[in-house]
Parts: C-alpha cells; structure tokens; sequence
C-alpha cells in the first residue's frame, strides 16, 4: 500500500503541524484500524498518541501527555531510521524534547507549537 498517496496520511502531517491534534489523531485512526494488527500497526499508533498527547498537552494535563509520548516513543523507534517518508529519529527528539519540557516545566503554558516534517 502506498501511503503517502492517501489523502488521510498527509492530511494528518497538516492538521497536526496547524495544532490541530484531536483532529489529526481522528484522521489517521480511520486509516490505522484496517492496519493495527499488521507490521505497521504500531507506527500508526504512534503518530496518533503523538497527536493526543498534545490534545493533553493544550489541555494543561502534563501527566496524561508524558504517558502518551512514552508509549508513541516506543512505538515509534522500532521503524527507525524511516517509515513511510518518515525520519523516525526527528520525531523521536521532538518526543524527547517535549518529555524534558513537560517534566521541567510541567504547569507551564505551552505557547510553541510542534511540526511535523510532512512525507514527500
């Protein structure tokens, strides 16, 4: 399966990258349930608990965020260096970056916005 050529995987890059988390995670769950019990399942999932976390994160719930980023870490690494136009060890320092920040700072308000590189 191509997935760069389906609509719903690069319209998840642009939701997310234009802060729009719920949205994002909503999109890319409609594609992930036909392909989570296949070998790219937890990549799919990784990307939306990326997306929800910072549904958490907007929220002002840093602990409901960290346990999200952890997992979509872990879910993530496995598919490094790239999957499907992805640069797995980008994805997984903004993860850690945002895990420092929430740990740091953890009641701080969150005023910059993360980005996604999206898949050419």
């Amino acid at each position: 399966m191509e997935l760069q050529a389906d609509p719903r995987y690069r319209r998840f890059f642009e939701l997310f990258n234009t802060g729009k988390y719920f949205e994002a995670h909503d999109v890319l769950e409609g594609l992930w349930l036909p392909l989570r019990h296949t070998s790219q399942g937890d990549f799919f999932k990784g990307l939306i608990q990326v997306a929800g976390a910072f549904v958490h994160v907007r929220k002002d719930r840093p602990g409901p965020a960290m346990s999200l980023l952890r997992l979509a870490r872990g879910n993530l690494e496995p598919y490094a260096p790239s999957n499907h136009g992805v640069a797995i060890p980008l994805v997984v320092a903004l993860i850690k970056a945002w895990e420092s920040e929430l740990t740091s700072n953890p009641g701080s308000s969150r005023l910059v916005s993360p980005r996604l590189e999206i898949p050419q």
